[in-house]
This record gives C-alpha cells, sequence and structure tokens, in this order.
C-alpha cells in the first residue's frame, strides 16, 4: 500500500458511518486541507452554523500520512 492511500478499514468505517447517519437529516461538509487551513476551516463552519441552532460537530477527523487532516463536519439544514 501507497504511503498516501486511504486503508480499506478507514474507508469501510467512512462509509457506513455516512449511511447510518444520511436519514437523520445533517447536512455534511468534508475538506482535506494543512492542519492550520482544518482549523480555520473548522471554525468558519461553526461560525456559519453555530452548535446551540444547528447541532454542528466535527463527526470524523484523521491525520493523513502526508501531514494533512481529513475533517467531516455535519449541521442541520435549518436552525428550527
Amino acid at each position: 500500500m501507497r504511503s498516501d492511500e486511504i486503508r480499506p478499514g478507514t474507508l469501510a468505517k467512512r462509509h457506513a458511518d455516512q449511511r447510518s447517519q444520511m436519514s437523520l437529516g445533517f447536512r455534511r461538509e468534508s475538506f482535506t486541507l494543512p492542519r492550520e487551513e482544518a482549523r480555520a476551516k473548522a471554525r468558519d463552519v461553526f461560525t456559519r452554523y453555530p452548535k446551540a441552532a444547528y447541532m454542528t460537530e466535527i463527526e470524523y477527523w484523521e491525520e493523513l500520512p502526508d501531514g494533512q487532516i481529513f475533517v467531516t463536519m455535519r449541521h442541520l439544514p435549518t436552525a428550527d
């Protein structure tokens, strides 16, 4: 396996987690960025979709072999 490939177990877990959560109505946003840029992007998502109103959370994150951070965030589509 090359160092830039995602492990099959990790990919399978991501897929299973996403499928199990799809029916709950959450919107997901995934991104892969250098650490500081990933932090800034996550802060931006929390600013646009405040946790108290949209139930925003970091659903999954992982440091990749190249040092970048893979993040999946989720939030409700509306703040009812």
